[in-house]
């Protein structure tokens, strides 16, 4: 997936509220068979089985299918989810995390996160940000009655701000996977930037 430096990330949100949202429906375990890494294909597929119907119909009345916010966002994406209770649960299926992704989203905000999902999420650079559950309904509710409104994510202060309200939370993050997000750093980015210290502390263990 795309490795984009995070600062600050301010955005028109997508409010998904399902709780215990898991990966069958993020992404459908057809899908999983695919060989390919390509993001588009894997956005196409993220809540596939809600967008459409048997028939490959928009189910019209689906958030990520009404005109409010399929027309809403800044160059045509929305890239934060605001996310139900629980999310990605289920399978660990790495594929979710590559759909969520795929689909251009860079932060995910939900009261709560199954574990192994966060940490793909991570490792796809996008950001799981956990917030009080009081917060988490605020932000629906000012999504839902403005489509337009936006939140902002400042990864460098780890606060989460409802702009329309001023509101803010601070969320945490590992300090390595802050600085490997910021940096845009894999894991292979990460040890190759600090080869040298290895290698010198290689040298001197070995003396």
């Amino acid at each position: 997936m795309a490795k984009q430096k995070f600062n600050i990330i301010q955005s028109t949100c997508l409010p998904i509220r399902i709780d215990n949202c898991n990966t069958d429906l993020i992404i459908p375990a057809r899908y999983l068979a695919s060989t390919t890494r390509d993001p588009q294909f894997f956005g196409d597929a993220f809540m596939h089985d809600l967008r459409y119907d048997a028939q490959g119909q928009p189910v019209a009345d689906f958030v990520m299918n009404r005109a409010e916010y399929s027309e809403q966002p800044r160059e045509g994406v929305h890239e934060i989810i605001i996310g139900g209770s629980n999310w990605g649960s289920g399978s660990s299926r790495e594929h979710a995390a590559w759909a969520i992704a795929g689909y251009g989203v860079r932060v995910v905000i939900s009261s709560s996160f199954a574990d192994i999902h966060r940490n793909n999420l991570l490792n796809c650079f996008v950001l799981p940000v956990v917030v009080s559950k009081a917060f988490q309904q605020e932000l629906f509710d000012t999504v839902e009655a403005n489509p337009a409104a936006e939140v902002r994510v400042d990864v460098p202060a780890q606060t989460v701000t409802n702009v329309t309200t001023g509101h803010s939370e601070r969320f945490e993050i590992n300090g390595y996977k802050k600085y490997c997000l910021m940096n845009a750093l894999d894991d292979i980015d990460f040890l190759l930037e600090n080869r040298a210290k290895t290698e010198a502390w290689e040298a001197a263990k070995a003396q």
